[in-house]
């Protein structure tokens, strides 16, 4: 009988009998386990490590040197006001029952999560609920028009910064609508404290707090903003895009062949050559460009031995399986058991305060309900819900690399005068424009070293007490957090993670 602690996977007790130094597995990795399951197993090539590791995959440290900014030294020319973001301001939170399924739906149950999920919380910490709440529905826009079985990656974080950006370019009717698409409103009406300043300054922050050297991880975020070399772009703007976030509008020609190898050369250096080919074309009528680009490279507190990763099974659908390489490890872990949303949680912390939180559906016809109804609040029940024992873990490696024109999905959040004539770029130029393309890259990596890329209600919920095995062979989400400023760095379904 399958186990709800185990994601409603079978007893696999036989495949960790490398722990036991006395198990002939243990000396011969090729040698099969007893049991039903004992085919679904197998050693990977002696090779396989040697070309798959963050390590070979990227240039060592000392050539990232030029490729950071010195925030401190560009934050001590002005007055950064860098400990606003670390207050909590009191909030009124109106009284209201809450349903976490009709958050989606109902705006004004929405306003009353978000907070009471503010309580506690610093100024830098709310602005990256909200960022998160509109990564999640974000997220929900895009799985609409991919198939169940295509993995899906995003960064929420870096989404938002650039549209704080573009906030400062765009005139009334069309920052209400960024502002209401984006949820910014949201925060700057919490509170009587917050104004449209306030979101560009903790942003700033936020870019200062994040995307920097040493802190037991690389992480970086990176704007760049095209526009048609005879539109003229104010002074206020420039002035304003690299003080909040340490951009600067570049005048191109977009008919000129070579702005397409200058912009993929750029892109390539910030990402670490893990988007292969960035822009393939660009239209020759284009006014204006913008495009996202966030890195992040972590290592785990404790890694996975490669010696153990085997070829296994992965549970795609009902009636596919592909084989990939099964990361296998035993150690203290934190988890949870969701049974409002029958699903299993584990968190695995990297160095320097970031964690991946993995979402496994205990059925395969689960992962629809669990992606419509999983956000914030769910998140933060899973966090206050964890218990922390020894626990015997299998993740599957997998490598993503995902671009997406996010025109369409901002338009349907009613973001629509920013991408037609309509829209009001007074506060950038005097010359009437609009965005032809708002394109959204990332990749990631996971694999025995690390990642590289690029409570509210406890009815239902019962923390794990008894699990001591957390078999991820089935279709799965995963979210990053920087734990400190609450930020949702990237999130994703990985449905076969032998697609890349």
């Amino acid at each position: 009988m399958n186990s709800p602690a185990m994601g409603g996977v079978k007893d696999l007790s036989s495949h960790f009998s490398f722990y036991d130094k006395n198990n002939a597995m243990a000396t011969d990795p090729q040698t099969p386990s007893q049991g039903s399951d004992n085919l679904q197993m197998e050693s990977v090539s002696p090779d396989f490590h040697q070309n798959n590791t963050v390590t070979i995959d990227l240039p060592v440290d000392g050539l990232e040197e030029e490729d950071y900014i010195d925030f401190d030294q560009i934050l001590s020319v002005g007055d950064s006001d860098y400990t606003e973001g670390d207050a909590i301001d009191e909030i009124t939170t109106p009284e209201l029952d809450l349903n976490v399924s009709s958050v989606l739906s109902d705006h004004k149950v929405h306003q009353t999560c978000l907070l009471r999920l503010f309580h506690g919380r610093t100024r830098l910490q709310r602005i990256n609920v909200v960022n998160a709440f509109f990564g999640f529905r974000l997220y929900r826009s895009l799985c609409k028009q991919v198939n169940q079985t295509d993995n899906v990656l995003l960064a929420p974080a870096g989404i938002s910064i650039t549209m704080g950006m573009i906030a400062l370019a765009v005139g009334s009717k069309t920052h209400n609508q960024l502002y209401q698409a984006s949820g910014f409103s949201d925060f700057v009406n919490a509170s009587i404290y917050y104004n449209d300043s306030t979101v560009h300054k903790l942003f700033s922050k936020l870019t200062h707090r994040l995307f920097r050297r040493n802190f037991g991880y690389t992480l970086r975020s990176h704007n760049d903003f095209y526009i048609k070399h005879n539109v003229v772009i104010k002074d206020s703007f420039r002035s304003q895009a690299k003080k909040y976030y340490f951009a600067e509008p570049q005048s191109v020609d977009f008919r000129d062949s070579a702005f397409l190898v200058k912009a993929n050369k750029r892109i390539q250096k910030m990402m670490k050559g893990l988007i292969k080919e960035p822009l393939k074309s660009v239209d020759s009528n284009t006014v204006m460009m913008l495009l996202n680009y966030l890195y992040f490279k972590g290592t785990w507190q404790r890694k996975f031995p490669e010696e153990l990763t085997h070829y296994r099974n992965f549970r795609v659908n009902e009636k596919h399986q592909v084989r990939v390489p099964m990361m296998q490890n035993k150690g203290t872990y934190l988890a949870a058991a969701d049974h409002d949303l029958n699903c299993d949680v584990l968190q695995l912390p990297y160095k320097g305060n970031i964690s991946m939180l993995i979402a496994v559906p205990q059925k395969l016809s689960g992962m629809k309900i669990l992606e419509q109804e999983v956000s914030p609040i769910v998140i933060n029940k899973w966090l206050n819900n964890m218990t922390n024992r020894t626990r015997e873990v299998m993740l599957p490696r997998f490598k993503m690399e995902h671009s997406y024109n996010l025109v369409n999905h901002l338009k349907q959040f009613g973001l629509i005068d920013l991408f037609t004539e309509k829209g009001d770029f007074s506060p950038l130029a005097s010359e009437k424009i609009s965005v032809n393309w708002f394109k959204h890259q990332s990749a990631i990596t996971v694999n025995e070293e690390g990642t590289e890329g690029g409570a509210m209600t406890h009815v239902g919920f019962m923390p794990l007490s008894t699990q001591t095995r957390f078999i991820v062979d089935r279709p799965f989400l995963f979210f990053i957090y920087e734990h400190h400023t609450d930020c949702l760095i990237f999130m994703g379904r990985v449905s076969d993670p032998s697609k890349s």
